[in-house]
């Protein structure tokens, strides 16, 4: 009897991180889409989201040390400024051009153009060594191309600014993903736990998209009724209010990330991604009026097999040659995730949920 009951029990685990899972990362799209009809910073909108992130982290980070007793991570400066702030303008900039990318383009054209991503992803992960060249690839890369270019052909809501926009986010961000792997791979530096890595990463995001912000938004910004020229208080608190939204959303995504991948694995989060974008074009398409014709449709069908066979291969090699993109084990139990630790750390019953627990702790990035 314990073993359908422990086969339950995991299955409405999994269920309700993705749902999870899901409530933030189709949230925030949708919330960042209706708060720019009426706020036109997305680059400020960006940078209060890094402050919250970083106010949270810290907070977060405290609380856990005061529950462990053990000091969390501190990188010094110059390990910091050398390994982490090449990650960390990355990462600020897909997040600032995708933000921007909403005051142009539909929801459905933003979430097909960043599933392109994993191209990118894929070449850069090449470039750097992190996946082991294959064939299969080349048909990967064809199915998204095809995809993408079925999807925007003759789309009657097509914007070129937004696209570029959001095309050259998603270039950014298989640098982002890439070095991403590769500074969390490295185990010295004890940035695996997520909210460490944010912690870290969000300072430096800050400053690294400040001056596209001070060129683009700052003017303008400056003379606006929105923030430093109210006449009247609730505007202003109103808008804070909005913004921190958005900011404690984005802060929940990241951690439901590393939530569902910690507590289950990478291909549950790959598949789930890909369930996740028919659900955000269904949605913005019923609740947003975006239009999609057949072809559309199709080039979005085209797109998501080429992301399921990239997924396919992954666990496929895997299995069968050693994961190609893997997270290095810590050596110390500094760098343990004490936020996930069981209550307990209790003993494994039987063989299975060794095993279980051994590919959990193989944590790759989609």
């Amino acid at each position: 009897m314990a073993c359908p009951v422990q086969f339950l029990c995991r299955g409405l685990r999994t269920v309700g991180l993705v749902l999870l899972y899901y409530v933030f990362s189709i949230g925030i799209t949708f919330y960042n889409k209706w708060l720019m009809k009426g706020f036109h910073y997305p680059l400020f909108m960006t940078l209060v989201h890094l402050t919250i992130i970083f106010c949270l982290s810290a907070l977060t980070r405290q609380a856990v040390q005061w529950w462990t007793g053990k000091p969390r991570v501190t990188l010094r400066w110059k390990e910091y400024l050398r390994k982490v702030a090449p990650t960390a303008i990355a990462t600020a900039l897909d997040i600032g051009l995708s933000n921007w990318s909403f005051l142009f383009i539909t929801i459905s054209l933003y979430t097909m153009t960043k599933s392109s991503a994993v191209l990118f992803i894929l070449f850069f992960s090449l470039v750097f060594k992190l996946e082991e060249p294959n064939p299969f690839l080349i048909l990967v890369v064809l199915l998204i191309s095809c995809g993408l270019f079925m999807f925007t052909f003759e789309s009657t809501q097509f914007n070129l600014e937004g696209f570029i926009l959001v095309l050259l986010a998603s270039f950014i961000g298989g640098i982002r993903w890439t070095l991403t792997q590769v500074l969390t791979q490295k185990a010295e530096l004890g940035l695996q736990n997520p909210i460490d890595a944010m912690y870290h990463l969000q300072p430096l995001m800050f400053l690294g998209l400040f001056p596209l912000f001070l060129f683009n938004e700052g003017l303008s910004l400056s003379t606006s009724e929105k923030l430093f020229r109210v006449t009247e208080l609730s505007p202003l608190l109103y808008s804070l209010f909005t913004l921190s939204i958005g900011g404690s959303l984005a802060f929940g995504l990241g951690f439901s990330e590393f939530l569902l991948v910690s507590r289950t694995s990478s291909l549950t989060l790959s598949i789930s991604g890909i369930f996740k974008e028919v659900c955000t074009l269904l949605l913005a398409t019923f609740l947003m009026g975006d239009k999609m014709s057949m072809l559309n449709w199709l080039g979005f069908a085209v797109c998501l097999c080429g992301i399921s066979l990239h997924v396919g291969l992954k666990t496929y090699y895997s299995k069968n040659k050693g994961p190609s993109l893997r997270q290095l084990k810590s050596k110390s139990p500094e760098l343990e995730l004490p936020l996930l630790q069981r209550n307990g750390d209790e003993n494994k019953d039987s063989a299975t949920d060794e095993c279980d627990d051994e590919e959990e702790e193989e944590i790759t990035l989609h």
